[in-house]
């Protein structure tokens, strides 16, 4: 089943002669019916702007058009798929805005009016360089949400609780400030190529107000240090990072024999703000 009156993808793809280029992190979804699925996941859209980064030959772009976004902001790198996001304007006149550039490096805020969400088929590249610049941001956030596509490994590190051995830095920094949950999972065949891993769908809700008081750079850099030599006590993975390391630990609920993957987020932010 279609999803709206444009070509299959599988195409539209033939058409432009648009191999994935691994060197660009591409995988894409040919499903049409998947990605409107995928939009579906952000919520109600037709009051929204959504950032889309890596939108390839546009099939998610085609799936949150269908899916009533007021207007689209599709970054994409490859200049080779600027044909077949153009014929998807075309269909949807005054809704798709296409920004040929390196989505590190544009400015949503130059095209887009809030409310603004994002969703995206992250490349596999950058993706998590993305997601921890999009919560470094001045909260609360230019983006009201998070739709994102990673490797389900990385989603599953997004979303981790203390003791798992997926729990880390990219946990603490993504639930201190937002409700994060996996949406969706998606196995290797619904992509081409297909990639040697399944992947997952991460929604993330911005909240008004951290759930912990702590400053963002010392969090991040604390977290840093205590997950770059996660296998070590923190007394010793923490070494030099104040004084009477020990004592500051043990203020705040924390044996200093613990390792980083055993503290939780409240005692990780109770302590950047003592240190």
């Amino acid at each position: 089943m279609q999803i709206d009156n444009l070509r299959p993808l599988r195409d539209v793809i033939a058409t432009h002669d648009l191999r994935a280029k691994k060197s660009l992190g591409q995988n894409f979804l040919l499903d049409l019916n998947l990605t409107a699925k995928i939009a579906r996941q952000a919520g109600d859209l037709s009051a929204c702007d959504v950032l889309e980064v890596g939108p390839g030959p546009g099939g998610l772009t085609r799936g949150l058009l269908a899916e009533g976004a007021r207007k689209v902001l599709a970054v994409e790198k490859d200049e080779r798929c600027l044909p077949a996001l153009a014929e998807i304007a075309e269909a949807y006149p005054g809704q798709l805005e296409v920004v040929n550039g390196d989505a590190l490096k544009v400015d949503p805020l130059a095209h887009l009016n809030a409310p603004i969400r994002i969703v995206a088929n992250l490349p596999y590249n950058v993706g998590t360089e993305l997601l921890t610049r999009w919560l470094s941001v001045p909260w609360p956030p230019f983006w009201e949400s998070l739709t994102l596509m990673f490797q389900k490994e990385v989603a599953e590190r997004i979303v981790a609780r203390p003791g798992s051995k997926a729990y880390g830095r990219l946990a603490i920094l993504s639930q201190w400030r937002c409700e994060a949950r996996i949406a969706m999972t998606l196995p290797p065949e619904a992509f081409q190529p297909a990639p040697k891993v399944h992947s997952a769908v991460v929604h993330l809700e911005a909240l008004g107000a951290p759930k912990f008081e702590a400053d963002a750079g010392k969090l991040s850099a604390l977290t840093a240090k205590a997950f770059g030599q996660r296998r070590k006590m923190l007394r010793a993975s923490l070494k030099g990072i104040t004084t009477d390391l020990e004592d500051k630990l043990e203020a705040v609920g924390i044996r200093p024999t613990s390792r980083a993957e055993e503290i939780d987020l409240e005692r990780f932010c109770a302590l950047s703000r003592l240190i």
